[in-house]
């Protein structure tokens, strides 16, 4: 990955990040990191604890962010979480059921349009 390209994803997470937060969103972790993966941002939400993955993209070219979430990284997303949950009981984090959520940043910093998907996908 570019220099450019990964200046603009952390720019990308950052606004993510604000966006949740302003909706209320507890931020728990940002690029939580295990084995060969990470999870872009992990959050409360009331009772619910959310793994968010963050999509960002300033060029139609290659269609809209959404549709780079490719199978593959649903399920590296699931099994990213299933090892987070299972070290929650040392973290004491409470919460009721758990989701993912999609949160595209489309454009770039000086224009650019948030677009954030509540339990985008089920993965099995």
């Amino acid at each position: 990955m570019s220099h450019y390209s990964q200046k603009i994803g952390k720019w990308g997470e950052k606004e993510a990040e604000a966006y949740l937060s302003e909706k209320g969103y507890h931020i728990l972790f940002k690029n939580w990191r295990a084995e060969r993966g990470d999870i872009d941002i992990i959050a409360l939400n009331n009772n619910c604890l959310v793994f968010v993955e963050v999509k960002g993209g300033s060029s139609a070219k290659y269609g809209p962010p959404e549709l780079r979430l490719t199978n593959n990284k649903k399920r590296q997303m699931r099994k990213l979480a299933t090892l987070f949950l299972a070290g929650t009981e040392a973290l004491d984090i409470e919460y009721e059921f758990c989701r993912f959520d999609v949160v595209v940043i489309d454009g770039h910093q000086n224009k650019f349009e948030i677009r954030h998907y509540e339990n985008a996908f089920l993965v099995s």
